[in-house]
């Protein structure tokens, strides 16, 4: 089936369905990316339980994956995509893991955060990282050994010690401004907003004129990353350098 298929006609989706299974506590993710899908593309979404950040929360979150992807299928969706930070960076495997479970269900590409943001990086190449999350530490020490793994120095880490979606989500841009910028001078040469759900596409572009460095956030480099799979090269200079 082409990109453009005229089964489809020019309704929503014709040229991407994309799929997400998203934590039951983000209420961010969808009209974050919803304003900024290019023409032509829809989001379809089902969520798994996940309402706070303790080990048994994320491991749990992923127990009924199966199940949402079948949903997910039913909606005719073309690619899937698990989009949560915090569950596909809890080790260097989960990322695959994840990725061969849904596929097998449901004999469509699939990708997970962990693997948009490997891919963010490997594309804007930095060497020392500063990460910027809303999260408690066991997540944060995960998180950087999950990009230590990779090859990249975390040389400045910030968490709000937050441990559920609804409060991370209250936090306002300007606030993940601020925390960025105070990573200026640290050496690094990039900037990760990380958590599906922050409100970060606000603040990336502002940032990275004022910091002078490439700023990625988990949702912007998992829609960068879902639409370049997809073989769509649509530009969206607001959300930063990655898909500028």
């Amino acid at each position: 089936m082409s990109l453009e298929d005229p089964a489809r006609g020019k309704g929503y989706g014709w040229r991407l369905r994309l799929g997400m299974l998203l934590p039951s506590s983000n209420p961010v993710a969808e009209p974050e990316l919803i304003r900024f899908l290019p023409e032509g593309v829809s989001l379809h979404t089902t969520r798994l339980k996940l309402a706070g950040s303790t080990r048994d929360d994320l491991l749990g979150m992923t127990d009924g994956v199966e199940q949402a992807v079948a949903l997910l299928v039913d909606a005719g969706v073309d690619r899937i995509v698990f989009n949560c930070t915090a569950v596909s960076t809890f080790d260097p495997a989960m990322g695959e893991t994840l990725r061969q479970r849904m596929e097998v269900t449901s004999g469509k590409p699939a990708t997970s955060t962990s693997d948009a943001i490997t891919a963010a990086l490997a594309e804007l190449a930095p060497r020392r990282i500063a990460l910027v999350t809303p999260y408690i530490d066991p997540v944060v020490k995960r998180e950087i050994a999950f990009l230590e793994h990779y090859g990249y120095e975390v040389v400045v880490d910030f968490g709000l010690g937050l441990g559920e979606g609804k409060a991370m989500s209250a936090i306002e841009p300007g606030e993940w401004y601020r925390h960025a910028m105070a990573t200026a001078g640290s050496g690094a040469d990039l900037v990760f907003l990380s958590c599906t759900a922050i409100r970060a596409f606000d603040v990336i572009a502002d940032l990275e004129r004022d910091l002078g460095l490439p700023v990625i956030s988990s949702n912007q480099a998992m829609l960068w990353w879902c639409l370049r799979q997809a073989g769509l090269r649509d530009r969206i200079p607001a959300l930063g350098r990655l898909l500028a």
